[in-house]
């Protein structure tokens, strides 16, 4: 295991705030439990994000000064589908990717992964009332009811809370099963069933 795990998280305006609020706490608690991890917060520019709900958010960086990520996190919300469309967002993820360990999507971030280049071959999830908007787009095998699906190191996870159950098990993942339970206890994080992997 390396010294120490950068997880970046994307912000943009209108994304969805738990996607990227409920796996931040995942990781910023893990660099509580471990001493090994860093979670950054990463968008296009400086300044305020308003996002889906309401909440104002501003970014630790920006893409053009974010640091080398081990883990790439894209949350979806309504603001991805102009994000879609956003060449240097979009060419961000992909280079960013291309040296990541692993890249993950929470919702319809899953999206800006397709657009990006990362899904072709892949099995996919993603918000239940988006997977065959998703699934139209071509390229990808789409797992419907998955809370998160693996496909070597690209892990997508459906809506919203998904997102808390995926960072958990990357935590095992990058860590071990047992750091990842802990974490999942630090934060009083009680899933049916609970996290229950061995990675």
């Amino acid at each position: 295991m390396k010294s120490k795990t950068t997880v970046g998280i994307l912000l943009f305006e209108n994304a969805e705030e738990l996607d990227f609020v409920g796996p931040w706490e995942v990781f910023a608690s893990a660099r509580v439990v471990t001493g090994n991890l860093d979670v950054v917060t990463v968008s296009e520019k400086e300044g305020p994000i308003r996002a889906a709900k309401g909440m104002q958010v501003i970014a630790d960086t920006t893409l053009a000064r974010a640091p080398k990520l081990d883990v790439l996190l894209i949350p979806g919300g309504d603001g991805r589908r102009k994000e879609v469309d956003n060449e240097v967002v979009v060419s961000w993820i992909k280079k960013t990717a291309a040296t990541c360990e692993w890249v993950t999507s929470v919702c319809t971030g899953a999206f800006l992964l397709h657009r990006a280049g990362l899904l072709h071959g892949k099995n996919v999830t993603t918000h239940w009332s988006r997977t065959d908007e998703l699934e139209a787009l071509g390229g990808i095998t789409l797992r419907r009811g998955a809370r998160y699906v693996r496909d070597g190191n690209v892990v997508t996870a459906a809506g919203v809370s998904a997102g808390i159950d995926m960072s958990l098990w990357l935590i095992g993942a990058l860590f071990d099963a047992e750091t990842a339970r802990r974490v999942q206890k630090s934060i009083e994080y009680a899933p049916a069933p609970p996290y229950t992997a061995e990675v």
